[in-house]
């Protein structure tokens, strides 16, 4: 038998220890900004204007001022002197009917005791003496809407990715080994 050389050969072995990478996306909230203007409503209004007229029952109470008295007196005491001319006339024509039994003089003048009236200085009685007058403004009404005004920003994703452990290593090294027959067993 011939001598052989035996050569034994391990291969290298690379060991890979790797873990999963992480990622992690966080969104934050949109950031909103909000702006109001308040609506207005204004109303103007005047008061309302109320006139009371009560001279006309003043004058029913009292006469009323003095002008106004005066001028009813002065426009009576016309009606009043042609009146008592009729009545002189009617009392004359009486005392002149002496035809007629009786006596007319002291029939006529003994029965004139009557004083002379005067006329009526007050002016009417009526419901109606009072005049009362409202003056209603109308209401001034306006209106301004208001605003609304909304901003909106969005923020961005915050992306984080975070490696896995990756762990190379030799787990065998590679290896020749040569062995040379016995040469003891051949001699």
């Amino acid at each position: 038998m011939q001598p052989m050389i035996q050569i034994r050969q391990s291969p290298a072995l690379i060991g890979m220890e790797s873990g999963l990478g992480e990622y992690s996306i966080r969104q934050p909230r949109a950031d909103l900004t909000i702006a109001t203007e308040r609506s207005e409503l204004d109303i103007q209004h005047e008061n309302p204007r109320v006139t009371i007229d009560q001279s006309k029952a003043w004058a029913a109470y009292t006469g009323g001022s003095v002008i106004e008295m005066n001028n009813r007196i002065y426009s009576g005491v016309r009606e009043i002197f042609l009146r008592g001319i009729a009545n002189r006339v009617e009392q004359g024509n009486r005392v002149a009917s002496i035809h007629q039994p009786g006596s007319m003089i002291a029939d006529v003048y003994g029965t004139d005791t009557e004083a002379g009236v005067l006329p009526e200085f007050r002016g009417p009685a009526s419901f109606d003496n009072v005049d009362i007058d409202v003056q209603v403004s109308p209401l001034q009404v306006s209106y301004r809407e208001g605003k609304l005004d909304i901003q909106a920003r969005v923020n961005p994703p915050e992306v984080s990715y975070q490696r896995g452990k990756l762990n190379i290593y030799m787990r065998q090294y590679p290896s020749i080994e040569i062995i040379p027959p016995a040469l003891d067993a051949m001699i």
